[in-house]
C-alpha cells in the first residue's frame, strides 16, 4: 500500500471519529451516522490495499 493511500484512508477515519463524537456531543443523529460511515468505508478502503499488497508479494 503506498503511503499517499494509508494517509488518505487514516485522514477519511479520523475525520469519522470526530463527525461521530461530534454528533454525539450534540445530539445529532445524523452527523453521528456519517461520521461512523465515514470511519468504515476508511477501514475497508484499507483492507482493500491491504489485499492488495498481499497479492503483489
Amino acid at each position: 500500500m503506498s503511503n499517499k493511500d494509508k494517509a488518505k484512508n487514516a485522514t477519511q477515519i479520523l475525520k469519522g471519529k470526530i463527525k461521530a463524537a461530534t454528533g454525539k456531543k450534540l445530539g445529532n443523529q445524523k452527523l453521528e451516522a456519517e461520521g461512523q460511515s465515514d470511519q468504515v468505508k476508511g477501514n475497508l478502503k484499507q483492507a482493500g490495499e491491504k489485499v492488495k499488497d498481499a497479492l503483489q508479494e
